[in-house]
């Protein structure tokens, strides 16, 4: 079988396929809990490992053969969706022995992370020998489709042609919370669409002073502040640059606010990220969020922060959507 490459819900796939032969003779003494590994195997630029465990891999699935797959190289964080098959005795697929995944987050979780995903009761042993049986071996033919994550695109820097008329010295002043911001006129014209009609020494409100000047530093250098320039809540003041980007029409500081704060998403911050997302309309980091709850395990213990709360009560249907998502 040859690999796929295609996309899910705008992400892309890369997958393989892994045939494991097991000697069924040799291996149906086994106990509970006792595993066969396959060797490791490629798929979607990672190594993974097929484990057979005969008799189940707890006493709860005694009577069944259970199948993981697990990620042998755990590095950093994969997403992948698992299917495996059994080949009957003429050797073709059956279409019902075949099971698949959601999207699984595949990390290492130490000592238990043993496997991964996969299916503790994935077919009868009895079915097993009366259907499957070829000889002495059981052949499984296990997929691994490996899920790219959604990136946020941003646009290539233009601060170039935006600065080419630059001239002068400062000409105009903006009062934040009594600390004063001194910037070029023509710079904030070519920027901003919203400050170019603020063309005086004037009082802005709803923007912290710190806010501010992030902001202003983005219009002369097209780039974030540096985390040591953050502040102590990274995610809270990306938050309200984000908010402010999204209020001065700087459309390029919007995107790069919401690729930082999409690559970054916790349990703790999810629901704070995807209100925000909501409030200001920014599609791709809705995505990014919503990716991130339905992945197994992260809606249940994001749904118990303060920040899920908020976002119940401001975007009700989000969560209905959520909930939907994620099968409650």
């Amino acid at each position: 079988m040859r690999p796929y490459t295609g996309r899910l819900e705008g992400r892309a796939i890369d997958s393989a396929f892994h045939e494991f032969r097991v000697d069924y003779e040799q291996t149906k003494k086994l106990g509970i809990g006792k595993t066969i590994q396959s060797d490791a195997f490629s798929a979607g630029g990672h190594m993974w490992r097929v484990h057979y465990y005969p008799h189940g891999c707890t006493r709860s699935d005694k009577g069944y053969v259970s199948i993981y797959i697990e990620l042998v190289n755990k590095s950093r964080s994969v997403n992948a969706i698992c299917e495996a098959f059994i080949m009957d005795k003429d050797g073709q697929p059956c279409p019902y022995s075949a099971a698949r995944t959601d999207v699984l987050l595949f990390q290492d979780q130490g000592d238990n992370d043993k496997c991964g995903g996969g299916w503790p009761q994935f077919v009868l042993r009895t079915d097993l020998e009366k259907y499957y049986l070829r000889g002495r071996h059981i052949a499984f033919v296990c997929a691994i489709m490996v899920v790219h994550d959604r990136s946020i695109p941003v646009p290539s820097s233009g601060i170039k042609k935006d600065f080419n008329n630059l001239q002068g010295s400062t000409d105009v002043s903006f009062n934040i919370d009594g600390e004063m911001f001194h910037a070029h006129r023509e710079v904030l014209a070519v920027r901003s669409p919203v400050l170019k009609a603020l063309m005086s020494s004037i009082t802005l409100h709803d923007i912290a002073p710190a806010t501010f000047r992030a902001m202003l530093q983005f219009m002369y250098t097209d780039a974030l502040p540096g985390d040591e320039e953050l502040e102590d809540s990274p995610s809270e003041m990306l938050l309200q640059l984000l908010a402010a980007a999204d209020r001065y029409e700087l459309d390029q500081l919007k995107l790069m606010c919401a690729q930082k704060l999409g690559d970054n998403v916790s349990i703790d911050t999810v629901a704070a990220i995807l209100t925000c997302a909501e409030m200001y309309s920014c599609s791709e980091l809705k995505n990014k969020c919503i990716d991130f709850f339905v992945m197994e395990g992260n809606f249940k213990k994001a749904m118990l922060t303060k920040g899920f709360v908020q976002l119940g009560q401001k975007f009700p249907s989000i969560i209905d959507e959520l909930r939907e998502r994620v099968g409650l």
